[in-house]
Formats: C-alpha cells, structure tokens, sequence
C-alpha cells in the first residue's frame, strides 16, 4: 500500500511558476512509476508528466513539453513537478499516481494503469 500525498499549488499569474511535490509512503519507493495528472472542470483527467522508478526516463504531454520538469528523489520517497511559463489552461486539480513496476524504465500515460492517486492539489492561473 502507498500513501501519496500532494503539495505546492495555488494561485499564480500567467507567466509564473509552482513547484508541486508528492511525499510518497513505503520503502521500495523506486520501484513506483510516478505520473502526473490533472483535471480541469468537465474535463476528463490527463496526463501531464511521468517519470521512471529510477528517474532515468520522463515522458511528457505535448501541452507541457518545455514548460514543465518531472523529476524524483527516491532517498526522500518524494517527485516533484516544476511547472514554468504557466498559462491559465493549466488550470486543474493536480492529482500524482504511482504504479509499482519490475521494469525500470517504464511509464505510464493512461490514469487506469496507476494504482495508487493523490488526494490533488489545486493549481489556478490568473491571466
């Protein structure tokens, strides 16, 4: 069982930046799949960002691609999304995800193959 838990939104002008963290619970912490996801209003979740268990593959959403960094430190059992240049469509409720894996550079983009999610954390940008 893994514990997630998210920190770090809030409100930001266009432009700005937020660095969003997710303290995860449990020993094999690199052995998890990290994502990122998000969900604006009457919108389906998406996913934002994910990271291997060894943070030596990252993969990104093309809305995001040069904005935003992924990234983990599995000695504090913690990821991270930097997020840069923030735009108001990245407007959502941040939600991370874990999914334990034996293959050491997977991830995963779609929110049904991650077994463990975050509570959110809710990011608005103002224009």
């Amino acid at each position: 069982q893994v514990q997630l838990v998210e920190s770090g939104g809030g409100l930001v002008q266009a432009g700005g930046s937020l660095k969003l963290s997710c303290a995860a619970s449990g020993r094999t912490f690199s052995s998890y799949v990290m994502g990122w996801f998000r969900q604006a209003p009457g919108k389906e979740p998406e996913f934002v960002a994910g990271i291997s268990g060894r943070g030596g593959k990252t993969l990104y959403a093309d809305s995001v691609k040069g904005r935003f960094t992924i990234s983990r430190d599995n000695t504090k059992n913690t990821v991270y999304l930097q997020m840069n240049s923030l735009k108001p469509e990245d407007t959502a409720v941040y939600y991370c995800a874990a999914r334990g894996t034996i293959y050491s550079d997977s991830i995963y983009v779609r929110s049904d193959e991650y077994t463990y999610w975050g509570q959110g954390t809710q990011v608005t940008v103002s224009s």
